[in-house]
């Protein structure tokens, strides 16, 4: 193999990983406390606004529904006028993020969902206020099954980055397509996919090794 393409395989590396730590870091932003509101307004819940949190579940399973590669040349317009083009990796990190932020938000939810209510209960006798509960009881309490959340956000984002590569997202994805598969080159294809199964599982190691630290009372 030629130090030329030794080089692509290293830039086409760092291409994905940057797209999964820009669209990761933003979909967990604005994921986390939407997760969290759709857990709070719950009927007879902290915050219990039903309709408030009807809509925001609908919203959230719309985004949760479309396929990501039909997303991403669906608001191709939107990420023209975020980062003046349709192409490349910062481009495709506008659709990488908007498909992950209602991923992050269900996870979320699902993590305080194994919440006991006692946890609620005993915080409210104490007279702790809505925002002091979320705070110092629900995330701190729910934070090993958070962790968990993202690091399968991550692993999906990796996933979903190399789908990217297909309509000129850049990273491993495009290396793979434009290298591997249009010029029937097996063994570029076949490092492609070694390279994103490491990185998978670097992701994965990771969370799981921050949830043993986070369990351990």
């Amino acid at each position: 193999m030629s130090s030329a393409m030794i080089e692509l395989i290293i830039q086409a590396t760092l291409d994905t990983l940057y797209m999964v730590a820009i669209s990761g870091v933003i979909s967990t932003l604005l994921g986390l406390p939407l997760g969290v509101l759709l857990y709070v307004t719950r009927p007879r819940q902290i915050l219990a606004k039903p309709l408030l949190n009807h809509s925001l579940g609908i919203v959230t399973n719309v985004g949760r529904s479309i396929p990501f590669i039909i997303l991403m040349v669906a608001i191709t317009p939107f990420t023209r006028m975020m980062v003046g083009t349709s192409i490349g990796i910062n481009a495709a990190a506008v659709p990488l993020t908007i498909a992950a932020i209602p991923f992050v938000a269900r996870l979320i939810e699902g993590a305080l969902n194994e919440l006991s209510p006692g946890l609620i209960e005993a915080a409210q006798a104490m007279g702790a206020t809505p925002w002091q509960i979320i705070v110092k009881v629900l995330i701190p309490e729910a934070r090993g099954g958070i962790i968990t959340g993202l690091t399968i956000t991550l692993v999906t984002l990796v996933s979903y980055s190399a789908m990217a590569g297909a309509v000129g997202g850049g990273g491993l994805g495009d290396l793979g397509i434009r290298y591997g598969y249009n010029r029937f080159n097996p063994t570029i294809m076949l490092i492609t996919v070694v390279v994103l199964v490491v990185m998978v599982q670097g992701f994965q190691s990771l969370g799981d090794y921050l949830v043993r630290k986070t369990d351990r009372k």
